[in-house]
């Protein structure tokens, strides 16, 4: 869409998100300790969340093979799932803080600096954390069952905190909807309020979800049903999650 949020109106935060920090910590460190800087194929190939094994509850493993890029016609190597030491379902948490590359990770991590202070503000940071905690779960369950619903492939693997941020996103979009975004469009800024700078987001995700952009439920390796699984639970669950919580 061309168009990158790039800060928002924090002049009502009370407390310092460390919750936050933290989680944008983990996820580099996953990536450049424990993949690799995405290099480590053994690793991400053991831990990314697998549908056919979250549906069956057994771990997968397959050889590497080769395969063509129908767009460019280049061939090259796809690296076999890799057999994963702990439960399978495990994987539904460890795989929300990996990555596929440097602009994978950096995209989630602009959103979550930008979205995820005004979310742990308003409910504290434990439940923030089982907020993040409980939507990135979710998030990878809906991509999980959509695949397997929409007869897709089910040793896909698929990973990353999008779906976690999704539900910041969604949760953000309801406590705070008339708050003032700052959004990078072309090589000019602009204010918009966020229910014009997240629906526009969330409405790409259904549009491609759908296959409306020559896509499928995780056209061009983006599980889409995840985004939306994600932002829905975070729509559903902020408030739930807010419930007692008296500090704004």
């Amino acid at each position: 869409m061309g168009m990158i949020p790039i800060g928002d109106d924090d002049s009502d935060r009370t407390v310092t998100p460390f919750v936050n920090y933290l989680l944008i910590v983990a996820n580099i460190a996953v990536f450049v300790l424990l993949q690799g800087m995405g290099g480590n194929d053994r690793f991400t190939y053991a831990f990314s969340t697998v549908p056919q094994e979250i549906v069956s509850g057994r771990d997968v493993v397959t050889p590497a093979h080769t395969v063509r890029d129908p767009a460019s016609g280049q061939v090259f190597e796809q690296p076999g799932l890799q057999l994963t030491p702990l439960t399978v379902y495990l994987t539904l948490l460890i795989s929300m803080f990996m990555h596929g590359g440097i602009a994978h990770i950096a995209g989630n991590m602009l959103y979550l600096w930008i979205f995820g202070d005004n979310i742990e503000n308003t409910l504290g940071h434990w439940r923030y954390l089982g907020f993040y905690l409980v939507c990135g779960v979710l998030a990878s369950l809906a991509h999980v069952f959509t695949t397997a619903a929409t007869h897709g492939d089910m040793l896909v693997p698929s990973l990353g905190a999008s779906g976690a941020i999704s539900g910041v996103l969604g949760g953000y979009l309801l406590l705070f909807p008339g708050r003032r975004v700052r959004m990078m469009m072309g090589r000019s800024t602009t204010l918009m309020p966020a229910w014009v700078a997240i629906g526009v987001w969330f409405l790409f995700q259904v549009v491609a979800g759908m296959g409306l952009l020559g896509g499928g439920s995780q056209a061009g390796g983006v599980a889409y049903a995840a985004h939306v699984g994600g932002f829905v639970a975070g729509l559903i669950l902020v408030k739930v999650f807010a419930v007692g919580h008296t500090s704004r």
